[in-house]
C-alpha cells in the first residue's frame, strides 16, 4: 500500500492561526480540511512521549528549564496557549496519546517528526514508536521523520513496514545525504525550503522519492515548487496555500 500524501500539510497543526503542537492547533488544521498535520514528538524526563518542538520550555509556555527535566506531572501544570494569543489561554502541551485521539477522530493523516534532546535518539524513537503502534493503524496515512540517523534506523528496526522521511536542514546538510536516505530506504526527503533548489528537487525526483518541503507559506514559492514537482509543502497558513495551489487565475 504506498503512502497517501496531500499536496499541503498543516506544520505543527495550523501554527499560523493556533499556538503550535497543541490540540487546538490540530483542531484548527482539521477545520480548515487540511487533510494531514505534522508534530514534533520528544519525552519528558520520565518518558513520556508529548507534542513539543524545542529542547526548552521558554518560548511556547509559561515555564522554563529543558523539556527533558521536565516530569510529565510538571509538564501538565504549564500553559501553552497565552503566548500566541491570550484566546488560547489555557492550551497545554499535549501527550503523544492526546494528540493522537484527536488526529484520528479528525480523520486525518500525520506526519510525526522524532525530535530527540541529545542522546536521546535511540530512546524517543522507541517511546513514540511504542505508542503508535498500540494506537495507529492506517500505513497509508502515517509518515516517521526525523534529521537523526539513529532515530530513522530504530523506526526502521522497530516498524519497518511503517513509512520513514529524511529531514534535511541547509546550515548542517551531510554531504552524503542521498547515500543515507538509499539506507534507510526512506520513501521521502523532506528539505527546508533554502535547500529546494531546482537541481536538489530534481536529484530527489530521480532517487524515486516523495519531495517535501518546509515551511512555505508564501503563495508564489508555493507555486514555483510545484511547478518544479514537489510533491507536499509544510505550512502555517494552509488556507493561503491552498489557494494559490489550487485556484491558479
Amino acid at each position: 500500500m504506498a503512502l497517501k500524501i496531500p499536496k499541503i500539510i498543516g506544520h505543527r497543526g495550523a501554527c499560523g492561526y493556533a499556538p503550535e503542537n497543541t490540540i487546538e492547533s490540530i483542531l484548527t488544521a482539521a477545520e480548515m480540511g487540511v487533510e494531514w498535520v505534522e508534530l514534533d514528538v520528544m519525552l519528558t524526563r520520565d518518558n513520556v512521549p508529548v507534542i513539543f518542538h524545542d529542547d526548552t520550555l521558554d518560548r511556547t509556555t509559561n515555564g522554563f528549564g529543558n523539556i527533558a527535566d521536565t516530569t510529565w506531572a510538571d509538564l501538565q501544570q504549564l500553559e501553552a496557549g497565552s503566548w500566541f494569543g491570550e484566546s488560547f489561554a489555557g492550551a497545554k502541551i499535549p501527550s503523544l496519546e492526546d494528540a493522537l485521539d484527536v488526529i484520528i477522530q479528525k480523520n486525518l493523516g500525520l506526519n510525526l517528526e522524532i525530535k530527540p534532546t541529545p542522546g536521546r535518539e535511540k530512546e524517543t524513537a522507541e517511546v513514540a514508536l511504542d505508542v503508535l503502534s498500540r494506537i495507529w493503524d492506517d500505513h497509508s496515512r502515517l509518515l516517521i521523520s526525523s534529521f537523526q540517523l539513529v532515530s530513522l534506523e530504530t523506526a526502521q528496526e522497530m516498524a519497518p513496514d511503517w513509512y520513514r522521511g529524511l529531514l534535511l536542514w541547509h546550515d548542517d546538510l551531510p554531504p552524503n545525504w542521498a547515500d543515507i536516505a538509499d539506507y534507510l530506504d526512506v520513501v521521502s526527503v523532506n528539505i527546508s525550503q533554502q535547500l529546494a533548489t531546482r537541481e536538489m528537487v530534481e536529484d530527489i525526483i530521480d532517487m524515486e522519492k516523495a519531495v517535501m518541503v518546509y515551511t512555505v507559506n508564501d503563495a508564489q514559492e508555493a507555486r514555483k515548487l510545484r511547478g518544479w514537482g514537489v510533491d507536499t509543502v509544510f505550512t502555517d497558513v494552509p488556507d493561503v496555500i491552498r489557494e494559490a495551489m489550487f485556484h491558479v487565475h
